[in-house]
């Protein structure tokens, strides 16, 4: 008895590591996880004595539109930087909520969708999801405040330029939570 519920945890396990393996199974298994697991997460606020000034907004970025947008246009206000790319399971999974929040609050809030993709890679991904946003590549270095080594990573930025919200990994940015923070750095 002990040993076919052994044999069939085996087998059950090996299956899931061909699965992961074989890679027209692996980013949907992956982006599964990682929904999952965005329902857990949530943002913070990063206390005010630890908060990060940035010191430099000399940077431009290319947008998908082509038009060149310069960062020392955001300066005062609330400005939101995600770092994204189309092939990451992660940035696929948080995708949908950042649509619904730039939805609600693209009048109000600065979105910057960053990535290093090509823009016919990223114009086929918004096309084949819906999405609306303005996608951009950097043109010169990125802020050393900003620099990051995994994606996704999200900064919301205050008026007074000082990082209040600093997250990597999938998130659900279309949570209350969200949007209360949010609605806290517009009314400063």
């Amino acid at each position: 008895m002990k040993i076919k519920k052994l044999k069939r945890a085996n087998i059950i396990f090996l299956v899931i590591i061909a699965l992961l393996i074989i890679p027209q199974t692996r980013q949907p298994i992956q982006i599964a996880l990682h929904k999952v697991l965005s329902y857990f997460s949530s943002t913070s606020l990063i206390e005010d004595s630890e908060r990060i000034t940035l010191d430099n907004y000399d940077w431009k970025l290319r947008l998908d539109s082509q038009n060149i947008y310069d960062f020392n246009d955001a300066k005062g206000q609330v400005v939101f930087i995600n770092f994204w790319a189309t092939w990451c399971p992660p940035c696929i999974v948080e995708m949908p909520s950042l649509q619904s929040l730039y939805d609600d609050y693209n009048d109000k809030v600065v979105f910057l969708f960053i990535t290093s993709d090509d823009f016919e890679t990223v114009n086929k991904f918004k096309t084949k999801n819906d999405f609306n946003f303005e996608v951009s590549q950097a043109l010169n270095e990125i802020p050393k405040e900003l620099e990051t080594r995994s994606i996704p990573r999200t900064f919301v930025i205050n008026k007074s330029g000082k990082i209040v919200i600093d997250e990597s990994g999938a998130l659900d940015w279309n949570s209350e939570t969200v949007r209360s923070q949010l609605d806290v750095l517009l009314s400063e």
